[in-house]
């Protein structure tokens, strides 16, 4: 076993980790993830999976691959639950953009393209969740995304090529995972506290 493989088997156990808890949580009404953001997330992650396969990432790719059929069935509990589904021009943007990666994958036959695409597609995904955090902090996990940041160290650290092509995606995710860390950390200082 590789030290690739090792990180990879520790970033896909950290999913695991992470995902649980914010999977119940939405089973049981604590948190609602909009819709949106676990659409676009799905479609992006699915699709760096892919480019990642292509461009050499090896067993790095797989805890990305794992995540986007988590992501895909939290953007299912989402629909199915009714979590949040606002939705502006923006994000039916994100949402387009996404789904038009594929073609301009096939036309240049370069996975770095749809990788730069999806990437920034994926962290103006975080709007509609960025939005919401605002408004309703108490709805969504700070651990949560301070797992998958973590989780998302580890897929770079698994990469066993590492290009931009493998690197970029599970980059912006830390940065972008933080920062949704941050916000709902500020915001829930803003409270006030609540009656007992």
């Amino acid at each position: 076993m590789t030290r690739y493989d090792i990180a990879s088997i520790a970033a896909i156990l950290l999913t695991l980790v992470a995902y649980a808890p914010y999977i119940q949580a939405i089973r049981a009404g604590q948190v609602k993830p909009h819709f949106f953001s676990w659409l676009i997330w799905s479609l992006t992650t699915a699709i760096v999976f892919c480019a990642q396969l292509a461009a050499a990432g090896g067993a790095g790719a797989w805890p990305t691959g794992v995540s986007g059929a988590i992501t895909l069935y939290v953007a299912w509990l989402a629909f199915t639950l009714r979590s949040d589904f606002s939705a502006t021009r923006a994000d039916q943007a994100f949402l387009v953009a996404a789904l038009l990666s594929l073609p301009l994958w096939y036309v240049t036959d370069d996975p770095l393209w749809s990788v730069v695409i999806l990437t920034l597609v994926d962290a103006l995904g975080f709007g509609p969740t960025l939005r919401k955090v605002l408004a309703k902090p108490q709805e969504e996990s700070a651990t949560f995304y301070a797992l998958f940041a973590v989780r998302s160290v580890l897929s770079v650290l698994a990469l066993e090529t590492r290009t931009l092509t493998t690197v970029l995606f599970p980059a912006v995710m830390v940065v972008a995972c933080i920062a949704v860390c941050m916000l709902l950390w500020w915001r829930r200082r803003l409270l006030p506290p609540s009656p007992r």
